[in-house]
């Protein structure tokens, strides 16, 4: 009656299921990883790509070498890659890169004056009552 009641094939399963476990976890905890890096490369891409055709648009007078070069500097001090600047007037067309092997973002930005708001074509339909203003 003091035997204990167990099959000699299971010893040690509970192990086995722990490391599955864990190694599922961890290959999870991985992905979550990568895709936060992927993120943080993205966004830092764009927020240097935004900043060096500002500086562009803004040195768009200096021609396209002088805006491009502050467009250079820029970029250089966000820690992105300039990849290519064009100045057409005062529009600066600007593309940025960030990261290094699968983790890279190209990000192409656009800056220069807000053009005029164009007018309706037509007449102006009048609002419905009760749907909105």
């Amino acid at each position: 009656m003091g035997e204990r009641c167990s099959r000699p094939g299971d010893r040690g399963s509970a192990t086995v299921w722990g490391l599955g476990a864990v190694a599922v976890l961890c290959v999870v905890f991985g992905a979550v990883l990568a895709l936060g890096q992927a993120v943080v490369v993205r966004h830092r891409a764009a927020s240097g790509s935004d900043l060096a055709a500002l500086a562009a648009a803004d040195h768009w007078a200096d021609g396209t070498t002088g805006a491009c070069a502050r467009a250079e500097r820029v970029a250089t001090a966000q820690g992105v890659r300039l990849l290519l600047c064009a100045v057409e007037g005062e529009i600066a067309d600007v593309t940025a890169a960030s990261g290094r092997g699968p983790f890279t973002a190209e990000v192409r930005a656009r800056a220069g004056p807000a053009g005029p708001v164009p007018e309706p074509a037509g007449p102006v339909p009048e609002p419905v009552p009760g749907r909105g203003a």
